[in-house]
């Protein structure tokens, strides 16, 4: 048994060896004939001796049986969105704000392509990959470990040394340009639906239940980074850390660089979007990072992306169409969109058939028509949007866009304030649609999380009157749900345990989810924090609110009006009643520095200028980013610039790390 469970243990290291030269290197080390047989001997002493099977064998690689279904995976560390640049002046601004919260003017940025594929994790212990999963929402997503090991270029076991006990790579799956004509055109041979582009490939051949399809698919992996990983190993930059992953075994983009500045940022920007049609994939931007992980840390995040990175977009793509009608949209806060019904037209990598045209003041600026022949944008995945019409082309039937004195679902007035560009409806939860809108906000993951309960059937639902409003949710029972059409036993099972479990949430998910007019996920959480209760954010007064972070006269205001309606008042009671509870946030007991101003500068050794700046505004105090008169204190950590020289000229008290640390803990 040792001889045989040797040489399958030499085989599997020198396949797996070759794999990497051919998918990752791009290097032939063998004839294709002797690497058949290699695989084939390999093939017949694991079926003989299947107990000497590795999870990182090559045969490994062909497919599992089909799934039922993907379950969800947890991420080790939430992987963070990022936030987008469209033009040079949006570049500066990012460039700045980083120079500014460093108090550095020597930046130095790690440099790649923005794939446009999908975002995965690849978990390793003891260097052998584990799970994979979808980024998901961030923090949880769906477990496609089956799939990913079909990926060729995706090492099952790690290469070389300094291997840490755990380690998670990121990465994006996508499919070359190649792959993806070839795919359709043995979509197309065999009377297929064809895929749309590479990206949409990509991501329906990574979710297929049957991981014997996606392993017929050719699909490919590059990594850009690494979330959680043990303390074994060190590693100051970025551009290191990719470094050590490409000696793992893994591919990464060959045109990652490392550049200085903005200057550095913009030359590398025009520089890959005039080889953008030349690459072997496709790309929609490039990412830049600052790659110094200690500076990183000191910049933070905000909401779920981080400070220290940017996607630059390249110019939206651009098409010409005709518009063949405008109707109107109404959003769950009332708000009445004017969407544009196109001729179908290939824009962006998708087909578009609708587009926003915002609101009536932009048709009119715009000189928009129905039977406009009009220019069409689509950045990415933003929603596309009429940019223009070509007057010359305009035809004599073409006709003016009125907005509705009524609402369209309704029947409601419409009205507009003279300080917005908005109309809305007036019907308020009368209007069905806006009700309709409230429920799916109310139900999304973001908010309470319903799993399964889809926007078609809240809208069935709320047809058949089963449900009026987001309470009504919690009395549903499983005799109304199996009684719809084509709703069998184990799905109504399935949303009743989805909407149980939807009680347990968190105070800034539950008052996320209440939709309350321009309250996001960030203001959400500060109301949460600051407040502590539902039952104080009912009663806080405008003065309280507009003390909150992130909460403005016109915020609080809006807040204000919603805890005014009793039915709000009323639903909420109901939905408490219903068992919907959360923990008590973790609120600061005492504001021993209200009303005083902060700045901090320079590099901290023993915490991070965020958890610096959270554990001051959890006593009370104001942190802002420039010295002033009314800078009460300065903290300067290591290799202070000029705000510190500015805090010396105006006379402002300045603490040390040290001494900073010793004023926290005695208030």
């Amino acid at each position: 048994m040792n001889d045989m469970e040797d040489r399958i243990n030499y085989l599997v290291k020198l396949i797996n060896e070759h794999n990497y030269k051919y998918h990752v290197l791009d290097e032939s080390s063998i004839p294709d004939a002797e690497y058949d047989r290699l695989f084939k001997e390999l093939v017949k002493l694991e079926k003989n001796y299947p107990d000497l099977i590795t999870n990182d064998s090559p045969t490994q690689r062909v497919g599992t049986k089909p799934l039922t279904s993907f379950s969800e995976i947890s991420h080790l560390m939430p992987i963070l969105s990022l936030n987008n640049a469209f033009d040079e002046n949006e570049m500066q601004a990012f460039h700045k704000r980083i120079c500014e919260r460093l108090d550095l003017m020597d930046i130095s940025y790690a440099a790649e392509t923005k794939l446009d594929g999908l975002a995965i994790s690849l978990v390793y212990e003891n260097g052998i990959l584990v799970r994979a999963a979808t980024r998901g929402d961030g923090s949880v997503g769906e477990n496609v470990t089956h799939n990913v090991k079909t990926i060729k270029n995706i090492p099952l076991s790690l290469l070389g040394c300094d291997i840490p006990s755990i380690v998670e790579v990121r990465g994006e799956v996508f499919m070359k340009k190649k792959g993806f004509e070839k795919l359709n055109l043995t979509q197309q041979k065999n009377g297929e639906k064809l895929f749309i582009n590479p990206r949409n490939a990509a991501a329906g051949s990574l979710r297929q239940l049957d991981p014997r399809l996606t392993a017929n698919r050719p699909l490919t992996f590059y990594a850009y980074g690494a979330g959680k990983i043990s303390d074994e190993i060190s590693i100051n930059t970025h551009s290191k850390m990719l470094a050590k992953i490409r000696e793992w075994g893994f591919p990464a983009s060959p045109e990652t660089r490392l550049v200085k500045g903005l200057q550095g940022c913009m030359e590398y920007y025009k520089k890959i979007e005039k080889r953008r049609s030349s690459l072997h994939y496709e790309i929609d931007g490039v990412v830049y990072k600052v790659n110094d992980f200690k500076l990183q840390q000191q910049l933070g995040f905000v909401s779920r992306a981080p400070r220290w990175a940017i996607a630059y977009k390249f110019p939206p793509e651009e098409e010409i169409t005709r518009i063949v009608d405008i109707e109107v949209q109404l959003g769950r806060t009332g708000a009445l969109t004017p969407v544009a019904r196109l001729e179908p037209v290939f824009v962006g990598g998708v087909t578009v058939t609708n587009a926003t045209l915002h609101n009536e003041d932009e048709i009119r600026r715009k000189n928009i028509r129905i039977g406009d022949t009009v220019v069409v944008r689509r950045a990415g995945d933003v929603i596309p949007e009429v940019v223009s019409s070509v007057l010359s082309k305009r035809p004599i039937e073409s006709q003016v866009f009125e907005m509705p004195t009524n609402c369209p679902v309704c029947g409601s007035s419409i009205e507009k304030d003279d300080s917005e560009a908005v109309s809305r409806c007036t019907g308020g939860l009368y209007c069905p649609a806006q009700t309709i809108q409230s429920i799916m906000h109310f139900a999304s993951r973001k908010a309470v999380n319903i799993d399964g309960l889809g926007n078609k059937l809240i809208e069935r639902l709320f047809q058949l009157n089963l449900i009026q409003n987001v309470a009504d949710l919690y009395e549903l029972e499983e005799s109304q749900l199996t009684a719809l059409e084509r709703m069998g036993n184990k799905s109504a099972i399935n949303i009743i345990q989805a909407l149980n479990k939807s009680k347990e949430t968190q105070l800034h998910k539950f008052i996320y989810a209440l939709g309350i007019r321009e309250v996001g996920e960030a203001t959400a959480r500060n109301l949460a924090i600051n407040m502590g209760s539902m039952e104080k954010i009912e009663q806080a007064t405008t003065e309280e609110l507009v003390a909150i972070p992130d909460v403005g006269p016109v915020v609080a205001g809006h807040i204000r009006s919603f805890f005014q309606e009793q039915h709000n008042i009323e639903i909420i009671d109901r939905l408490i009643k219903s068992g919907i509870m959360w923990p008590s946030p973790a609120l600061p007991s005492k504001k021993t520095l209200q009303d005083l101003n902060f700045v901090l500068t320079g590099s901290l050794e023993k915490m991070t200028r965020e958890e610096a700046k959270n554990r001051l505004q959890e006593l009370g105090a104001k942190v802002t980013n420039s010295i002033s008169k009314k800078t009460d204190y300065v903290i300067a950590g290591n290799s202070a610039g000029s705000k510190l020289l500015k805090a010396n000229e105006l006379g402002i008290h300045i603490m040390n790390e040290d001494t900073f640390i010793k004023f926290l803990e005695t208030n």
